[in-house]
């Protein structure tokens, strides 16, 4: 396991553990017992807790120490057994935690108040916490996590006694009230900047209130600091329900807002009082999906650059415009066009390949077929594929993500794809399970999609992930899909250099209605641009672009364009697939001149509705010309 502070520099989500305090309590352990104490006297049961979390898919596990300083120790006479219980708790944890899952030592504020508030000074403070941050050392931990603190001066003087003892990582978390600020009147500006000042690795905030108003702190305080941001709130307000208090935030709820807190730029993410196993599993679930944890097998982004030294020699790469028409027509700069059709839900493809022979009479150049799209279960699109080309003669473009296969199975599978004459591949980490109607189905992303690209350009070359040769290479087209409204767009641009640099040769975009935004993001990639197909979802009415713009990750319907849909909704149905047919044509007529081609989705699997888009383009005009069998029926939808 790498040391953690490798980890900071590197780019991906991880996840912490939850409330250790709520599982002891919920395994019966009184509220007026002294935790920490526990790492002695009851040692299996934190043993346990810390094991659940593990297993939940947590990376980095807290030590029982939240309340293991002298003063905290002293109101119950066990101020002499401090470094005792400090070293038990880290060993305790280094032992739920192996060699996969790192261990901070968890250290909370010391239950005084200090100068100018109070009589101990700075000084004695710091002294406090260096003789609890000795102990946890010499017990083994990788890192210190000093939390929930309301006074930035306390903080600070933690901070220090860290400092003087080791140059362990230290991720500084302060905790905050509804109005966003500590009871000391900070807000979220001002802890970002001062934690930062103090030294503090990674800056957050947990505890205190629950992660909506987190959320809110989070997004304020990733303008004013470059630090790594971490968040772990409560599962809610607690409420006393016949004496016992409950966190009322469940994990479905807890794990919509860890998606918000990545797209707001936390790295570390996890959860305080209330938190259970079953919401750190969640959790993970999410972060898996969003930002794969891909250490394991993830193939490092300058070895790409070699890729071509490493080519075994009696091995010939076939050319980009020899490895499928596709291919061709993209590496000669000729506009491509592209239909999305669904794979059948059941066994028998016959009207979905009898839709999709359409597409071969109106000349279009391929059909896209989705892998699993928002997490539903259909045929194999690998198998979709196969067919189509096999008995409707038109290239396919598979979608293959991440989700569903460990790093064998993809392997398998694509060396599968190209023996079966299947080329053109639309590299895609994968929507998250728990979007489709199995939520317990688990997620692999055992490297995300730069790690795949990187991988079939090594099968391009004739190699397998570990640079061992496989004979014959594959003559994949390498796509990769590109979303120019994420929410942080700096990382999306981020990652598309690295898909670049990985070896993509193509991209498609999310569907398209804010076409400025395409703009403004294509004059961001100029330095690593590479041919961009343009997604375009002609829409079929109001409520279905009110799913688009909020349901559907990257995708914004612009108001202008929800009022229309809207309106003509009103008239009837008729109107608005009319009114959704002249956006799309109208969005793609806007773009023509920047793109190299356009993937159009069939809404609802209506492929000859999908085609209608086209007919604004005079390359489309003519193939009609020359299949006037081809032209949907005026009016036919």
């Amino acid at each position: 396991m790498k040391p953690f502070r490798e980890l900071l520099e590197e780019d991906g989500i991880h996840v912490f553990d939850g409330a250790i305090g709520t599982r002891l309590y919920e395994k019966g352990v009184y509220i007026n017992r002294n935790f920490d104490e526990l790492c002695l006297s009851a040692p299996e049961l934190v043993l346990e807790v810390h094991q659940e979390y593990v297993k939940a898919g947590a990376e980095i596990i807290e030590t029982n120490t939240y309340g293991a300083t002298r003063h905290k120790l002293q109101l119950f006479s066990l101020e002499n057994k401090l470094r005792e219980i400090n070293i038990a708790a880290a060993r305790i944890a280094r032992k739920a935690a192996g060699d996969k899952v790192y261990v901070a030592g968890a250290i909370g504020p010391l239950g005084l108040r200090i100068e100018p508030y109070g009589p101990t000074s700075f000084d004695e403070a710091k002294d406090m916490f260096k003789e609890q941050v000795e102990a946890l050392l010499e017990g083994g931990v990788d890192l210190f996590v000093i939390e929930t603190f309301s006074d930035l001066s306390e903080i600070k003087q933690a901070i220090r006694a860290v400092k003087e003892v080791c140059d362990l990582p230290i991720v500084a978390q302060m905790t905050i009230q509804t109005d966003g600020k500590t009871v000391f009147g900070a807000d979220a500006e001002m802890i970002a900047r001062r934690l930062e000042e103090y030294g503090a690795d990674v800056i957050g905030l947990n505890c205190g209130v629950g992660p909506t108003h987190i959320l809110s702190a989070i997004e304020k305080m990733r303008p004013v600091t470059d630090k790594k941001l971490s968040a772990q709130p409560n599962a809610g307000l607690p409420r006393d329900i016949q004496g016992r208090q409950f966190y009322m935030c469940s994990p479905e709820y807890m794990s919509k807002f860890a998606k918000r807190f990545i797209q707001a730029g936390a790295s570390f993410i996890g959860g305080c009082c209330g938190t259970t196993p079953k919401h750190i599993k969640m959790i993970c679930d999410v972060v898996r999906a969003l930002s794969p944890r891909t250490q394991k097998f993830y193939v490092k982004r300058e070895e790409t650059v070699r890729v071509e030294d490493l080519t075994p020699p009696d091995v010939q790469v076939v050319p980009p415009e020899e490895r499928s028409n596709w291919a061709r027509k993209i590496a000669l700069g000729e506009f491509v066009t592209s239909v999305e059709v669904l794979p059948p839900k059941g066994i028998d493809a016959s009207k979905t390949l009898d839709a999709i022979r359409l597409l071969v009479d109106a000349g279009v150049d391929a059909v896209n077929i989705p892998d699993g799209p928002r997490a539903q279960t259909r045929m194999s699109a690998l198998a979709t594929a196969v067919l189509v080309q096999q008995k409707v003669g038109i290239e396919a473009i598979l979608h293959y993500c991440c989700r569903d296969r460990n790093l064998l199975g993809m392997m398998s599978d694509l060396l599968g794809a190209a023996a079966l004459g299947v080329n053109n591949l639309l590299i895609i980490t994968g929507d998250p399970p728990k979007m489709g109607p199995y939520p317990d189905a688990t997620a692999v992303f055992d490297i995300d999609s730069i790690g795949l690209t990187n991988m079939v350009n090594k099968l391009n070359h004739g190699l397998d992930l570990g640079n061992n040769p496989i004979g014959k290479p594959t003559r994949f087209s390498i796509g990769v899909g590109v979303n120019p409204g994420a929410i942080n767009i700096d990382e999306e641009i981020r990652r598309f250099e690295w898909k670049v640099e990985a070896g993509a040769e193509y991209a498609i975009t999310q569907p398209v209605y804010d076409t400025k935004q395409l703009r403004d993001f294509l004059k961001r990639i100029e330095h690593c641009r590479i041919p961009i197909v343009a997604g375009i979802f002609p829409l079929v009415s109001y409520r279905n672009a009110e799913f688009m713009h909020n349901e559907v990750p990257g995708v914004n319907v612009t108001p202008e364009i929800l009022e229309r849909m809207r309106k003509a909704s009103d008239i009837s149905k008729e109107a608005a697939r009319e009114e959704g047919l002249k956006i799309a044509r109208e969005c793609l007529l806007e773009i023509r001149d920047l793109i190299q081609g356009v993937q159009v989705s069939a809404p609802f699997g209506n492929v000859k509705y999908a085609l209608q888009v086209f007919e604004v383009l005079d390359e489309f005009k003519e193939r009609l010309k020359a299949n006037p069998k081809a032209e949907p029926a005026k009016g036919e939808t």
